[in-house]
């Protein structure tokens, strides 16, 4: 649960912060825009990509996935994101998942030991 929570805080500062920063995005659409990266990530990157492909490919997936989720949702919002910016963010966010995947390999039960 603390590694959830870690991915969290990590997420929700980091994502909401740039957001706030770099486009004409609300506190709240960038908390919530955070919110629904962390939560797609951890399901589709961490419990389904994570166990089965390994580090490499999960940590491929969920940059492919905060991107996309960035790029619909600015979108949507009208919110006056860049493409650099949505890819600054999506680097900083890939790099932050590929050591916590080295973090869940190493140390949890519910991520089976196969690739890092």
């Amino acid at each position: 649960m603390d590694k959830l929570l870690a991915k969290l805080a990590v997420h929700g500062i980091m994502i909401t912060a740039l957001l706030v920063l770099l486009s004409d995005a609300s506190l709240v659409g960038a908390l919530f825009t955070a919110l629904g990266i962390w939560i797609t990530a951890y399901a589709i990157g961490d419990l389904l990509i994570l166990p089965s492909m390994g580090n490499k490919v999960a940590t491929l997936a969920d940059a492919g996935l905060v991107f996309l989720m960035l790029w619909l949702i600015g979108g949507a919002a009208g919110w006056t994101l860049s493409f650099t910016d949505m890819l600054m963010i999506t680097v900083l966010a890939a790099i932050f998942e590929y050591f916590f995947h080295i973090w869940l390999l190493r140390d949890d039960g519910s991520v089976k030991k196969q690739r890092a």
